[in-house]
């Protein structure tokens, strides 16, 4: 069965007796426990008395079947859930293919393995084919289907357009894109109940602006295997490459400004101070400072300039932006 499939089903009220999701999405493992939950329970009140959720890594194969066993006491049916079902032991795995060929009927058994499980793992061989769920992992027009989804749950329409704008601008992480999506819920208001691509513009900018210091600070730390990924990422959200190249300068120019005063036997906190930053994080800057000279420091502002003149020139961005980024991380 696929996940759209088994989703229908809990709606209609299916909810199987025994079941292994497998798949790389945590989120959706999370909504489809949160789907079969709700149509178990309506009165939210029944959870705790009716539903137990086990860690397979610390939990024995003996334990879970005990419990799927344990007849319900207020409700029709009780909930038992294996989270992290990758890492259950197959120790006395009988026990459970001994459960899954006569399960109790007044129980439903929810394995959730938070990544793709091979055919030759033993829980795929206990499961009864039925039962077995592939969860997808979502791109392109999946994950754009899936966000206006979510937003016709909450009563609100998200556009097409609005949703490709979201997945191109935050990526394609599925709690981010979740985050996103309530901010530009949250900015739309109860009254406007559609979603354009003007709120999104909105909303993500502010990501886009914890991403660009993070770059800034993995430029500071000469972390390049950090600073590439984040570089593409702001590239992809579309960002401009002259105000990426800004924010490389900023942090060139800060370095150097430091290196200077410190020389000059100012202290970190006076430093600290003139430039309205923390002392921690000047403290942290000036050990990157102390260990450049003050020649490598000139010759990363002057890539800078001559980066920004090509960019100008109509030069390709990415490419450009990539190498400066590896010289400026080299330098030393």
């Amino acid at each position: 069965m696929d996940y759209a499939g088994f989703l229908r089903e809990v709606e209609r009220g299916g909810v199987p007796p025994v079941a292994l999701l497998h798949g790389p999405e945590a989120r959706l493992l999370d909504e489809a426990l949160a789907r079969v939950t709700q149509a178990l329970f309506p009165d939210p009140a029944l959870i705790p008395l009716s539903r137990e959720v086990f860690h397979a890594a610390e939990t024995e194969v003996e334990v879970i079947v005990r419990s799927a066993l344990t007849l319900p006491w207020t409700t029709a049916a009780r909930l038992v859930v294996v989270k992290g079902a990758q890492a259950l032991s197959g120790k006395n795995a009988a026990a459970l293919s001994d459960y899954l060929g006569a399960p109790n009927a007044s129980a439903r058994l929810l394995f959730l393995a938070a990544e793709p499980l091979p055919p030759t793992h033993w829980l795929v061989k206990a499961f009864p084919p039925t039962g077995i769920v592939e969860v997808p992992r979502l791109a392109g027009r999946a994950l754009v289907a899936w966000l206006r989804a979510k937003a016709d749950e909450e009563g609100y329409e998200l556009t097409e357009p609005a949703a490709q704008l979201l997945v191109r601008w935050a990526g394609e992480d599925l709690t981010t894109l979740s985050g996103e999506l309530e901010k530009a819920l949250l900015f739309s208001g109860p009254a406007a109940r559609r979603i354009d691509e003007a709120e999104v513009r909105q909303v993500v900018g502010e990501h886009r602006l914890l991403k660009t210091f993070e770059l800034a600070d993995a430029l500071e730390r000469r972390q390049l295997s950090q600073a590439l990924p984040l570089l593409e990422h702001l590239l992809a959200s579309g960002e401009e490459p002259l105000a990426i190249l800004g924010a490389l300068v900023r942090q060139v120019r800060t370095t150097w400004q430091v290196k200077e005063w410190l020389r000059q036997g100012k202290s970190a906190e006076e430093v600290a101070r003139t430039l309205r930053r923390p002392a921690y994080a000047i403290e942290n800057l000036a050990r990157t400072a102390t260990s450049l000279t003050s020649r490598s420091l000139a010759r990363g502002l002057a890539q800078c300039w001559e980066a920004e003149r090509r960019l100008k020139a109509s030069a390709r961005p990415r490419s450009e932006l990539t190498l400066l980024l590896a010289d400026l991380c080299r330098a030393g």
